[in-house]
């Protein structure tokens, strides 16, 4: 059975802990959705923010709802680069001693010592697909891309939940060194 997965491509953005947020937007500020996100319970919010390295800073960065536990930064190698930050590659939520930045919001400022992260390449799976496929959850697997730009991408942690949907994630680079797209196609080889 071919293993097929959709991709989506994961653009920079921002996690705020309620606590952040509210100082970046005011008291009891709650973020506004402007669209629904490939994971269920997930958006994208109106709001933006600045995000300040050591070089420069990106000026409108997407906060991504609902809030979480702790505040965190995804960003491609490329944007870590443009703005003088060093992140480690790893999984979401795991931020100790990860790289640095200030944020800066419409009523307030924050500087994060660590939470600076590329998120590793992995695959959101419901139950139900980790058996239909007959994996496990922090599986790593190797994922073949199709098209002009053909890659396999090795060391794709399988996160597997009961609120996760179906789909691969990658960010900017990733999807560039491959010409992939939101809503691509890959099939797990391993």
């Amino acid at each position: 059975m071919e293993k097929i997965i959709p991709v989506g491509v994961s653009a920079r953005h921002v996690h705020l802990s309620a606590k952040d947020l509210e100082v970046l937007f005011g008291t009891g500020y709650k973020l506004t959705e402007k669209k629904p996100l490939s994971q269920p319970g997930q958006f994208a919010a109106e709001e933006c923010v600045e995000v300040v390295g050591s070089k420069r800073s990106f000026p409108s960065v997407r906060i991504l709802g609902p809030v979480r536990a702790q505040t965190q930064v995804e960003l491609a190698l490329t944007d870590c680069f443009s703005i003088g930050v060093k992140a480690p590659v790893r999984e979401s939520g795991d931020i100790a001693g990860s790289g640095s930045v200030k944020i800066v919001g419409p009523k307030g400022e924050i500087t994060i010592n660590e939470g600076v992260i590329v998120a590793a390449r992995h695959i959101h799976m419901h139950p139900d697909d980790a058996k239909k496929f007959g994996l496990k959850d922090k599986q790593k697997v190797s994922v073949r891309t199709e098209g002009e730009r053909s890659i396999v991408f090795d060391n794709v942690v399988v996160r597997v939940r009961d609120d996760f949907a179906l789909e691969m994630h990658i960010d900017t680079d990733e999807a560039n060194a491959a010409g992939l797209q939101n809503g691509a196609k890959a099939t797990i080889i391993d």
